[in-house]
């Protein structure tokens, strides 16, 4: 067969690289671990004369490839990987082949949390401004999809740890780490190793722009790209973003400059106001227009299943925070909108916990929450964490917990739901889960 490159994956990232690598003139050989990967008969059609191999990695095949492209959903430390990559076989990703064709410059935005609010918010900026650009990675089109299209003014990329991880030419503009929590802990072996695959998100950076309210975020002593800091305590250092209190109200500032009050952005809570501080950083390093960025701040609405408002009834608020698939996520919405309402909230959490430890839970519930309701496979596992001050609930289902939430708000209250783990044991996907939560709640409205 000759020199190939194994696209592993078969899902749509992995369609994008079969049609890019095609596209190059490249040999291919797709391979997925699934009888029936997502992307089948779509690749089938296309590409009739790709040899596909379904079931158990085919190692004979993979050991004669001359480079291995892996989707992001596949683990780095599948045997037959591993085994690759201690023969020094080269294995990549995505976001690698961007990377090395890519003809404009490259923003790039991880983090635990947020990282879809503000890959979003700063294309729409970049739009305001009047200027051409690609929102892509983790986050709509497959990043390769995007080199088939006009060369744009900026690329702005949302990119997960996984894809990270395979990726070593990426040079950027500018990047942040919005924040890093413990998550996808059934993936790495443990905390400092995710960290270190966030962290690759600076080599190469011309401007970083980090959380100094998170340490794990800040760029290791090394490396010595120009800085720029978010957060939402007081700053009144000059090229520092954070919040403002003056003439009886709250600022998103830069130093001692008063920006934009937040009661003029759509986004709710604190963890919101934190993105929009970190879009305005980023968007200051790609140098866009002041006055762009803070029309788009108090025009843009955020995205769904994040801190998604639903809808009143009986003076109780409700909440769409479907996103929250991990620990970090969920206390950033418990927190955030705690700190806003007059009352107190009631969660609605549970599913995947995908290994993780609860227990930094347990002080937010304390200081905001009157009752959580429980669901899902890991829902004992959260209840261990459960303060005694607050009410906990076994719902079925998410009917249920809905009328359970609705039996224990009090008028001031909110209801959030918030699982702070994965939805693959009830849902499809967290979209799944948030258009249930929204559907359900919405036919109690009328």
């Amino acid at each position: 067969m000759g020199l190939y490159t194994v696209v592993l994956g078969l899902g749509k990232t992995g369609l994008s690289c079969v049609r890019y690598l095609i596209r190059q003139g490249k040999s291919v050989v797709a391979m997925d671990s699934r009888e029936q990967p997502p992307e089948l008969a779509a690749l089938r059609q296309e590409f009739p004369r790709v040899p596909v191999y379904l079931g158990a990695f085919a190692e004979a095949i993979l050991a004669k490839a001359d480079e291995i492209l892996v989707s992001p959903g596949i683990s780095l430390q599948e045997p037959a990987i591993q085994q690759q990559l201690l023969a020094g076989k080269p294995i990549i990703g995505d976001i690698e082949l961007f990377a090395r064709a890519a003809k404009a410059p490259i923003v790039a935005i991880t983090g635990s949390n947020g990282k879809s609010t503000v890959t979003t918010l700063l294309g729409e900026m970049v739009k305001q401004a009047g200027l051409q650009v690609h929102v892509a990675g983790n986050i709509g089109l497959p990043v390769l999809d995007t080199l088939q299209q006009p060369t744009p003014d900026w690329y702005v990329l949302e990119l997960s740890s996984f894809q990270l991880e395979t990726t070593t030419s990426l040079r950027t503009a500018a990047a942040t780490i919005l924040n890093i929590t413990e998550d996808h802990m059934d993936r790495y072996a443990n905390f400092a190793e995710y960290k270190a695959a966030k962290q690759r998100i600076y080599r190469d950076c011309n401007r970083i722009v980090y959380n100094r309210q998170d340490a794990h975020t800040q760029p290791e002593p090394k490396v010595t790209a120009h800085c720029i800091s978010f957060g939402i305590d007081e700053s009144t250092v000059e090229n520092q973003y954070g919040l403002l209190y003056e003439q009886e109200q709250l600022w998103l500032a830069k130093g001692r400059e008063k920006l934009l009050a937040v009661s003029q952005l759509k986004l709710m809570g604190k963890h919101n106001w934190t993105n929009a501080l970190a879009a305005l950083g980023l968007g200051e390093a790609m140098g866009l227009p002041l006055a762009a960025m803070l029309v788009t701040l108090k025009q843009f609405h955020g995205l769904a299943h994040r801190c998604e408002w639903v809808g009143e009834m009986q003076d109780v608020q409700w909440y769409n925070d479907s996103k929250a698939t991990n620990v970090g996520a969920a206390i950033a919405a418990i927190e955030g909108l705690g700190q806003i309402i007059s009352g107190k909230l009631i969660v609605l959490a549970g599913g995947v916990g995908k290994e993780a430890d609860f227990s930094p839970l347990r002080k937010p519930l304390a200081d905001y929450a009157r009752a959580i309701v429980l669901f899902g496979v890991d829902a004992p596992e959260i209840a261990k964490i459960i303060p005694s001050t607050v009410l906990q609930v076994k719902a079925n289902d998410m009917s249920e917990a809905i009328t359970i939430a609705q039996q224990q708000a009090k008028a001031g209250d909110a209801v959030l739901l918030a699982p702070a783990c994965a939805s693959f044991d009830m849902f499809n996907n967290f979209e799944h889960r948030g258009e249930i939560f929204k559907t359900l709640v919405r036919s109690k409205l009328v």
